[in-house]
């Protein structure tokens, strides 16, 4: 029906509702006389047929999606049949010199009920034959406060959503055995696997955006001992920034699960060194790279240099943040190897950057240990380009981003990010330069890590591929190291260690079970073998050891340790001269350095 077509509707039915409503008031009280239509049944007539069309548009009832219609369209009803009776109030008093209340009071909840009740209608038929579709699927929303019911709305008006709420969950008492929207609350979260199989459910979703990561988990336990599929509302903190709207819900992920909850940062101390400075980053079009520059543009830097070796993850990142940032930050990139020390100087001369955050190295553990050389190469001397670089050019902070591997490590890689971490400290006793590094474990997702693997693996229909059964790693979110990184730069003194809260340690093991579930598969389908622990690596990984870190943190999430009696000359001796040595012994090399005593890191 077209808005015209519509409109005309609507009229004639309110016009035939108010002269009905008159009609009837006059006959409840005067029957004998109302079949000779008297002056004061016309001149009401007339009055709240006239009123009632002008109060119909200034609140809007014809423009109204009746079928939507909730409590704010019931309030325009009753404001827009109180004025109109008001009217005829006066009209009468104007015409007769006296009103007739008791007929006036009648015509009024006659007019209420049979306007509300002609709107309202539309509503109930909807909801009670169309939208009840039978090829939708049957859903449980767990949470029945403000996100929940929001989610169950959009679900009821959405004729295109395959989704059809029939019951909510909730573990607050006083909402039990309520109703919300119609929609009964049936009981509570540990309850959902009784309810699923009760109602029929097809769908389950997580409707609480302010879930910690524990409660979110304890829940998906729930969910997966069902054979319903689990979705949940978007985080609060992309809720808030408007990234998505609460009703753009989605799988349940791994990082919902292993994730932890976002800390506050010090948006005034992070500001002042970044608001309005030129910002550079290597390595950014990686994993910690990149996010680490959408986490600074938000602070509205003056210049954002992307630097990076390959070219595709530079554009990428490029053009991501000039179609959010173009016309508030200027983002310039820089295509280099930061083994490439000329370059790296001439990039550092030409930006001259207030602050250098550090991201590029190799990171693969078994690779690093079959090209022992290209790690050194790339995490030490490129390190070492990139903090010279800075120190000559007078970069206000430098900030290496470290890895919890550098801790008495096993591995080349590790051993790599240790001396890294020790040439920027020695700058740091040097240099103007602040330098720092910050160390962290496993992060959720970034490339090379176990999550894409498995995802891989599952995809084909498995085995997943686990080291061993006991291997343990702590992880941590990307936007949550980046943040942390970012909020360890604005503390730095000079000199330290910072080390980030990693939370508690996951087994590896557990995460493919949770990977294989999350993908809607059962783990006996897919299956898990065990390979052996490779190359480099060990069952536990270590941030800091006991005696090397103050029990108290620096920040939410941030404890701080440094490091003493750097022998730099050793160092340098082993880099103008490890080209000459065989892949074994740079490995023993490399390991004498990062184990040396008085290399240890040092509360």
């Amino acid at each position: 029906m077209t808005y015209k077509k519509r409109m005309a509707f609507l009229v004639l039915v309110d016009s035939l509702i108010v002269l009905t409503s008159v009609f009837l008031s006059y006959w409840f009280l005067h029957a004998d006389l109302v079949m000779k239509f008297p002056r004061g049944l016309i001149i009401s007539s007339i009055a709240l047929l006239v009123s009632h069309h002008l109060f119909a548009q200034y609140f809007k009832l014809y423009k109204k999606a009746w079928e939507y219609a909730s409590v704010p369209e019931l309030l325009n009803i009753s404001k827009a049949v109180t004025f109109s009776i008001a009217v005829v109030a006066l009209a009468q008093e104007v015409t007769s010199g006296d009103m007739y209340v008791r007929i006036l009071a009648i015509a009024w909840m006659l007019h209420l009920l049979l306007i509300g009740g002609s709107r309202f209608v539309w509503r109930v038929f909807r909801d009670t034959y169309i939208v009840k579709d039978k090829s939708k699927k049957r859903t449980l929303i767990v949470g029945a406060g403000s996100a929940g019911t929001m989610v169950a709305r959009q679900l009821l008006k959405n004729q295109d959503s395959e989704f059809y709420p029939v019951a909510f969950v909730d573990d607050n008492e006083r909402k039990q055995r309520l109703e919300i929207l119609n929609i009964p609350i049936v009981g509570k979260t540990d309850a959902i696997e009784s309810i699923v199989e009760k109602y029929e459910i097809q769908n389950v979703i997580i409707a609480i955006p302010s879930l910690n990561r524990k409660q979110v988990t304890k829940i998906f336990e729930q969910c997966t001992k069902t054979k319903a599929k689990t979705q949940i509302v978007p985080m609060l903190e992309d809720i808030l920034e408007g990234k998505v709207s609460v009703n753009e819900f989605r799988d349940v992920q791994v990082e919902d699960l292993l994730g932890r909850e976002p800390v506050q940062l010090d948006d005034v101390g992070i500001g002042e060194n970044l608001t309005g400075k030129t910002i550079l980053v290597t390595g950014a079009g990686g994993s910690i790279g990149s996010e680490i520059c959408r986490q600074i543009m938000k602070y509205s830097p003056a210049k954002m240099v992307l630097l990076g070796h390959g070219e595709n993850s530079i554009y990428k990142i490029e053009m991501e943040l000039l179609n959010l940032y173009r016309d508030r930050v200027e983002i310039t990139t820089e295509i280099a190897d930061i083994q490439d020390r000329h370059k790296i100087f001439q990039i550092m001369e030409k930006h001259r950057p207030y602050m250098v955050y550090h991201a590029a190295a190799h990171k693969h553990v078994p690779l690093m240990e079959r090209n022992p050389e290209e790690a050194v190469k790339n995490n030490v001397i490129g390190t070492k380009n990139v903090a010279e670089a800075a120190d000559t050019f007078r970069v206000n902070t430098f900030v290496m981003v470290s890895t919890d591997k550098a801790v008495n490590p096993t591995s080349v890689m590790g051993a790599t990010k240790r001396v890294a971490e020790m040439i920027v400290q020695y700058m740091d006793e040097i240099s103007e330069t602040r330098f720092v590094a910050v160390r962290f474990g496993n992060v959720l997702g970034s490339r090379g890590s176990v999550i894409p693997l498995f995802k891989k693996q599952i995809r084909k229909g498995g085995p997943v591929t686990v080291t061993h059964p006991d291997m343990i790693r702590y992880f941590m979110t990307i936007p949550e190291a980046s943040r942390l990184v970012i909020q360890a730069g604005s503390l730095a003194k000079g000199g330290e260690v910072f080390v980030l809260d990693m939370g508690e340690p996951v087994k590896i093991v557990d995460l493919a079970k949770n990977l294989i579930t999350l993908s809607g598969h059962k783990v006996e389908d897919i299956g898990i073998e065990f390979s052996g622990i490779r190359p480099g690596e060990k069952l536990f990984e270590e941030l800091l050891g006991e005696e090397e870190v103050h029990p108290e943190q620096v920040f939410p999430k941030i404890h701080i340790g440094k490091a003493r009696g750097i022998n730099i000359e050793v160092i340098m001796d082993f880099i103008t001269s490890f080209e000459g040595l065989t892949g074994l012994q740079i490995r023993e090399r490399l390991m004498e350095l990062a184990h040396s005593s008085h290399n240890r890191a040092q509360v």
